[in-house]
């Protein structure tokens, strides 16, 4: 998957290039863009001898707002949170609605052992370990001269 970075189009595209710079600027820091950018967590993949490590920074979730699917060698992560504030007052009413979601997939490489996959979810980190097949493991032996 490759990460791009959010581009409103409007660089370059006015005859004046500091009012450009500056409604780039406010465009790019204001509530709203933030809003409308999808979220996508951080990761780290690492790999050891045994297994496969992959760790989401998936913050403010909790372990039931996780689906985690597994279709041939895809392995596809998700979330979805809806929050809703309901404030009454004398003659009015207030909602804020919050939502918010994400997918991440990955390609499982043919050392995968599909069927020991496990996930953690604990101080914001999603954390899941794969195994590897057996053969897949890395045999260390001396080889003899003859």
């Amino acid at each position: 998957m490759t990460l791009v970075k959010f581009n409103n189009g409007l660089k370059n595209t006015s005859a004046n290039p500091f009012f450009s710079d500056v409604f780039d600027s406010l465009i790019n820091d204001s509530f709203l863009s933030d809003k409308l950018i999808a979220r996508v967590p951080a990761v780290n993949i690492a790999e050891t001898e045994n297994e496969f490590h992959v760790e989401l920074a998936v913050p403010g979730l909790k372990k039931e707002d996780f689906k985690i699917n597994l279709d041939k060698n895809v392995l596809s992560v998700s979330a979805e949170k809806k929050a809703e504030n309901v404030e009454e007052g004398k003659k009015f009413s207030k909602r804020e609605y919050s939502y918010n979601s994400f997918v991440r997939s990955f390609t499982l490489p043919e050392s995968a052992d599909q069927s020991k996959i496990d996930a953690d979810y604990a101080d914001g980190i999603l954390k899941l370990t794969i195994a590897k097949k057996e053969e897949a493991k890395f045999q260390s032996r001396e080889i003899a001269v003859k």
